[in-house]
């Protein structure tokens, strides 16, 4: 019986270290959107719920694909934010009487003003845009890289942030529709607000729910301890 309760306990701990490892590696800088409509006006919010192996991260860099000419930044009482120009390839047309347009927002920049993000702890940033015109399916990416006080953490290829768009629905191509753009801003704001103060993080969800499992199978060995020494007195 022993060997048993000892084999059983193995098992439970080897399937908890299976699950806790995909789960960490789950955990990085992901992109929602208010509206992934091609051609929509959007408020896309980015995650960052970690630092740098343990390093509080201080700098986030967002960079904006070349489909993207314009963002409006959000402003994050806790980072200051930076809006980084770059050439334009082939200048854009201008409203009439005004000067064409050379160059666009190729980055934003978050830096920390307090210290930086503890590691384990979740901060949110939003850019307002227009998504570009595109068929359903194709995807907008946003790199980002995150700079940390030891290391840096940089979120591209199969990691990299970014909003799949999806059909058209014709409403987002006007550009002063100013009633879309505010609503779609109150919803991110709405939703960070929401996921700061009432939501916890996925992976402490997660943990949590394995140090369940791990209470359960220590109270299990218990009892099947407790019942070989009650038969091993009887005989």
């Amino acid at each position: 019986m022993k060997n048993r309760t000892r084999i059983t306990a193995a098992a439970l701990a080897g399937g908890l270290l299976a699950l806790a490892a995909p789960v960490a590696a789950q955990a990085h800088v992901t992109a929602t959107a208010t509206s992934d409509s091609a051609g929509s006006y959007t408020v896309v919010t980015f995650s960052v719920p970690h630092g740098c192996d343990g390093s509080p991260t201080q700098i986030v860099t967002i960079d904006i694909p070349e489909s993207i000419p314009s963002v409006t930044p959000t402003v994050n009482p806790l980072w200051s934010v930076e809006k980084v120009m770059v050439p334009l390839e082939e200048p854009l047309e201008a409203a009439e009487g005004a000067e064409p347009v050379t160059e666009r927002i190729g980055q934003v920049v978050y830096t920390s003003t307090t210290g930086g993000l503890a590691d384990g702890f979740r901060d949110s940033f939003a850019l307002s845009l227009r998504l570009p015109d595109g068929a359903p399916g194709d995807t907008v990416e946003f790199p980002v890289t995150q700079t940390c006080d030891e290391g840096t953490a940089v979120w591209e290829g199969e990691d990299v942030p970014l909003v799949t768009l999806a059909a058209s629905t014709g409403d987002g191509h006007s550009h002063g529709d100013d009633t879309e753009m505010a609503m779609a801003e109150t919803a991110s704001t709405e939703t960070d607000a929401v996921a700061s103060t009432t939501q916890p993080d996925v992976l402490a969800r997660v943990l949590g729910a394995l140090g369940i499992l791990v209470g359960a199978g220590g109270l299990t060995a218990a009892i099947l301890a407790r019942r070989s020494a009650r038969t091993t007195a009887e005989q």
